[in-house]
């Protein structure tokens, strides 16, 4: 082997070690070491990724918890209470009790309510027909009855009633994560206090027109009159 290749091979060796070197001690210069209890508190969380806690997903939720100074103003509402304290058990910090919440449609037009007065032909999609026109009824604040809320929740705790042509909520299935409540473009679906189905009050309705032409676009429409207000004598409804 003449020398030339010799020197060659000893020259990219050199090199190549001195740049591994310098790579090594870079690297540990930079290293940004993880909190192990982040993994921890990982394999507690369902994983549903549904954005319900307020971040983009379990992972940030869990980062979250583990740098933050109390667990106040944290919750996964996707696993519920037992698995909020599961967690604060490895964090070594205290979980408040939350009130369990279930999504409710602020509408009930259904077809014997609500007339169609035009037929709208084109993507099965709410929000879509939304952007395009106000709706096949002369109710433009009323649900649209695409299902994306259907779609969007990842319980299984919406269902489209092929009767009303509305969403019906799962409250045993719910885990008021919001999914629902963000995609309807008409901000139909709120989330409630979880309750005995004879104490869950709360108006149905969702349309800003005035009396007359509120009535005649929905029979059971709301409008505005204040006589429920009148009659609560527990002052619990207010305009």
């Amino acid at each position: 082997m003449s020398s030339t290749v010799i020197i060659t091979v000893l020259t990219l060796f050199v090199l190549a070690s001195g740049s591994a070197i310098i790579l090594y001690f870079i690297s540990q210069k930079f290293a940004v070491f993880e909190d192990a209890r982040i993994d921890q508190v990982m394999e507690v969380l369902p994983g549903a990724n549904c954005g319900g806690c307020g971040f983009a997903g379990c992972r940030n939720f869990a980062e979250s918890m583990v740098v933050a100074e109390s667990l106040d103003g944290l919750n996964c509402p996707a696993g519920g209470p037992d698995v909020m304290t599961n967690i604060a058990s490895i964090l070594g910090k205290e979980v408040s009790e939350t009130m369990p919440l279930t999504a409710v449609l602020k509408c009930n037009g259904t077809p014997e309510h609500r007339k169609k007065t035009s037929i709208y032909e084109g993507v099965r999609m709410c929000r879509i027909q939304h952007d395009l026109y106000s709706g096949d009824t002369d109710c433009s604040y009323g649900c649209i009855g695409m299902g994306d809320c259907v779609v969007a929740c990842k319980f299984d705790a919406l269902a489209m009633d092929t009767v009303t042509n509305l969403p019906v909520v799962d409250e045993d299935n719910c885990v008021a994560c919001g999914a629902c409540v963000r995609e309807c473009p008409r901000n139909l679906l709120e989330l409630h206090k979880k309750a005995p189905k004879y104490r869950k009050i709360y108006v149905a309705c969702s349309n800003c027109d005035k009396g007359g032409p509120a009535k005649r676009a929905c029979a059971v429409a709301c409008i505005g009159c204040g006589k429920c207000v009148k009659v609560c004598k527990y002052e619990a409804i207010t305009m």
